[in-house]
């Protein structure tokens, strides 16, 4: 058995390291960690950019990739606490963003600024705890190639979104979408689909 495993089924250990990797009352890991653990365990592709004031709540019993020659923006939080998040090849994660995992990100997908993509809910139905101290859930979110995310559009837990699909500005996606359209609104709804066809964009008909 491995030392995760022994740790993973023994809740006393998984405190002691849940401490030893995490201050009382934070939700970032500690310094040690984020110095010496996580280079070991996640990967960044080639030519890839951090910016320096990006916020990477990175854990290392999680997974976290960067692609070749991607770049994550200024003021983005990325967190892999509660699940892993993977980003492709030639991504670009614009400004203030806020990518929770699990969440899936292929190539050469672009998001303007203030997108939030989260793959995790905190529960509710307990009246009796606060939200914060309640479990939370997680769905992933997979989102293919060569999509485009609006300015201040937010990803709800569980949602995929086809290949070359453009999500408006301040869109809320709730459900899937499939490839070649463009969705706005809250929640977002489908205003437009390429006709292979034709080669054209077409507006949907009572959108």
């Amino acid at each position: 058995m491995s030392i995760t495993s022994i740790i993973r089924s023994n809740d006393s250990l998984k405190k002691a390291a849940r401490w030893a990797m995490i201050a009382p009352n934070q939700y970032r890991p500690r310094l040690w960690v984020r110095m010496f653990l996580n280079p070991l365990k996640h990967h960044r592709g080639k030519g890839s950019i951090i910016r320096r004031r990006t916020k990477m709540d990175l854990f290392p019993y999680k997974k976290f990739s960067l692609g070749d020659y991607s770049v994550i923006e200024d003021f983005t939080t990325i967190n892999n606490g509660v699940g892993d998040v993977s980003i492709g090849n030639r991504s670009f994660i614009g400004v203030s963003n806020v990518i929770i995992g699990p969440v899936e990100i292929a190539d050469h997908v672009m998001t303007a600024q203030n997108v939030v993509i989260s793959g995790m809910n905190h529960s509710y139905e307990d009246i009796h705890t606060p939200p914060t101290m309640q479990k939370v859930s997680t769905s992933p979110i997979r989102i293919a190639e060569n999509v485009w995310l609006g300015a201040n559009s937010v990803i709800t837990a569980g949602v995929s979104i086809g290949r070359h699909t453009v999500v408006g500005a301040g869109s809320v996606v709730t459900k899937d979408l499939p490839e070649y359209c463009v969705a706005a609104g809250n929640p977002a709804k489908i205003i437009k689909r390429y006709n292979q066809e034709t080669g054209l964009w077409e507006k949907i008909k009572n959108s």
